[in-house]
């Protein structure tokens, strides 16, 4: 009586290595952006954020908080040169013979429009467990690998009226004058010496409030 030997077949690649999973690529990258898989990316510790939490002053007060004050004044400035920059720019033809000087009445009309602009692109955001404003022309910086910005709310209507607040007490002409001497005149101007929201004499007297 013959007897017939039965051959094993080849176990299978995650037959032989115990613990192996097969992961659709899809699946696979989601578990490795999720850090679910040890080695580089599992190791590192989860990135957590939370939104500011504002104190009274800055939910309910009608103008920009004093520790605010100094990147308000810097936004306005980004945004006032931002907006005399670009009406020059247009000036810039073959006709025009490189000048690039506007009239009263166009910087006149420009500033304003600086200034009733929707600030959509500004918020709050808590920078080294400091609360301060960010957008446009306000970088500080590296910046926190991950962080929540608050928009919206009081802080438009705010810098507006920071802005118009600067118009006012500086005059149209005086602002395009430090403008054409460029961005960081116009900052000094409206933010530097003597009392400035940004000088030196000002921050003492926050920090002592």
């Amino acid at each position: 009586m013959h007897k017939h030997t039965c051959t094993p077949t080849q176990p299978s690649l995650a037959e032989r290595t115990p613990g192996v999973m097969r992961l659709s690529l899809p699946l696979l990258l989601l578990l490795l952006l999720l850090g679910a898989i040890p080695g580089d990316f599992g190791d590192r510790a989860p990135l957590t954020a939370t939104a500011p939490q504002l104190d009274d002053e800055e939910k309910y007060s009608a103008h920009m908080p004093i520790h605010l004050r100094c990147d308000a004044c810097r936004a306005v400035a980004y945004q006032m040169w931002q907006h005399l920059a670009e009406a020059e720019a247009k000036l810039h033809t073959p006709e025009s013979g490189g000048r690039r000087e506007l009239s009263e009445s166009v910087y006149t009309d420009v500033l304003d429009r600086s200034c009733s602009q929707s600030w959509q692109g500004y918020g709050v955001q808590e920078v080294n467990q400091a609360k301060r404003l960010t957008g446009p022309g306000l970088s500080k910086g590296p910046e926190p690998s991950i962080s929540v910005m608050v928009t919206g709310g009081p802080w438009p209507i705010r810098l507006s009226k920071t802005c118009l607040h600067y118009l006012g007490e500086f005059g149209e002409d005086q602002i395009y004058e430090a403008h054409q001497q460029g961005r960081g005149a116009l900052e000094s101007l409206l933010c530097g010496d003597p009392q400035g929201a940004c000088s030196e004499e000002a921050s003492v007297t926050r920090e002592e409030l």
